[in-house]
Protein backbone atom coordinates (compact mmCIF):
# COMPACT_ATOMS: atom_id res chain seq x y z
CA UNK A 1 0.00 0.00 0.00
CA UNK A 2 1.88 3.34 -0.75
CA UNK A 3 1.40 6.05 1.65
CA UNK A 4 1.87 9.11 -0.66
CA UNK A 5 0.51 9.65 -4.00
CA UNK A 6 1.72 12.06 -6.73
CA UNK A 7 -0.58 13.10 -9.26
CA UNK A 8 -0.88 11.72 -13.06
CA UNK A 9 -2.87 13.75 -15.72
CA UNK A 10 -2.97 11.99 -18.64
CA UNK A 11 -5.15 13.11 -21.90
CA UNK A 12 -7.47 9.97 -23.44
CA UNK A 13 -10.36 9.99 -26.00
CA UNK A 14 -13.82 10.13 -23.99
CA UNK A 15 -15.63 7.26 -25.84
CA UNK A 16 -12.65 5.29 -24.25
CA UNK A 17 -12.64 6.86 -20.57
CA UNK A 18 -16.30 6.75 -20.40
CA UNK A 19 -15.75 2.40 -21.10
CA UNK A 20 -12.94 2.48 -19.04
CA UNK A 21 -15.02 4.07 -16.31
CA UNK A 22 -18.34 2.00 -16.72
CA UNK A 23 -16.39 -1.41 -17.07
CA UNK A 24 -14.32 -0.55 -13.33
CA UNK A 25 -17.89 0.60 -11.64
CA UNK A 26 -18.98 -2.77 -13.31
CA UNK A 27 -16.26 -4.44 -11.42
CA UNK A 28 -16.70 -2.50 -8.09
CA UNK A 29 -13.05 -0.79 -8.65
CA UNK A 30 -12.41 2.93 -9.23
CA UNK A 31 -10.13 3.52 -12.34
CA UNK A 32 -7.83 5.00 -9.89
CA UNK A 33 -6.69 1.30 -8.57
CA UNK A 34 -7.23 -0.10 -12.42
CA UNK A 35 -4.63 2.21 -13.33
CA UNK A 36 -2.29 2.00 -10.51
CA UNK A 37 -2.45 -2.21 -10.78
CA UNK A 38 -1.72 -1.57 -14.39
CA UNK A 39 1.59 0.66 -13.52
CA UNK A 40 2.53 -1.67 -11.22
CA UNK A 41 2.27 -5.08 -13.37
CA UNK A 42 4.06 -2.90 -16.66
CA UNK A 43 7.23 -1.92 -13.91
CA UNK A 44 7.66 -5.83 -13.31
CA UNK A 45 7.06 -6.75 -16.92
CA UNK A 46 10.02 -5.03 -18.04
CA UNK A 47 12.05 -5.68 -14.93
CA UNK A 48 11.91 -2.27 -13.52
CA UNK A 49 12.52 -2.71 -9.46
CA UNK A 50 10.55 -0.06 -7.09
CA UNK A 51 9.36 0.16 -3.40
CA UNK A 52 6.09 1.14 -2.43
CA UNK A 53 5.79 4.45 0.03
CA UNK A 54 4.51 1.90 2.83
CA UNK A 55 6.74 -0.88 2.06
CA UNK A 56 8.68 -0.31 5.20
CA UNK A 57 5.33 -0.17 7.49
CA UNK A 58 4.69 -3.91 5.90
CA UNK A 59 8.68 -5.08 6.68
CA UNK A 60 8.04 -3.97 10.61
CA UNK A 61 9.89 -0.62 10.50
CA UNK A 62 8.75 2.39 12.05
CA UNK A 63 7.70 4.08 8.76
CA UNK A 64 8.66 7.19 7.26
CA UNK A 65 11.64 8.99 6.45
CA UNK A 66 15.41 7.55 6.78
CA UNK A 67 17.05 8.91 10.37
CA UNK A 68 19.42 10.81 7.55
CA UNK A 69 16.49 12.09 6.01
CA UNK A 70 14.09 12.86 8.72
CA UNK A 71 13.41 16.07 9.99
CA UNK A 72 15.00 17.14 14.13
CA UNK A 73 11.81 18.49 14.64
CA UNK A 74 9.35 15.01 14.29
CA UNK A 75 6.11 14.81 12.65
CA UNK A 76 4.40 17.79 12.04
CA UNK A 77 1.72 17.71 14.72
CA UNK A 78 -2.08 17.31 13.27
CA UNK A 79 -4.60 20.19 13.32
CA UNK A 80 -7.29 20.27 15.48
CA UNK A 81 -10.51 19.90 13.73
CA UNK A 82 -12.33 23.36 13.58
CA UNK A 83 -15.79 23.39 15.41
CA UNK A 84 -18.82 24.45 12.74
CA UNK A 85 -21.28 26.99 14.71
CA UNK A 86 -24.46 27.93 13.85
CA UNK A 87 -24.80 32.08 14.02
CA UNK A 88 -28.17 33.51 14.78
CA UNK A 89 -29.60 36.90 14.38
CA UNK A 90 -31.84 38.16 17.40
CA UNK A 91 -34.36 40.06 16.64
CA UNK A 92 -35.20 43.41 18.11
Amino acid sequence: MELKTARLTLLIDPNKKAAFEHLCAKQDRTASQVVRQLIRDYLVEHGVQFVASGAAMLDGESGGASPATRSKRGPKPKAAPRATTRRTRRKA
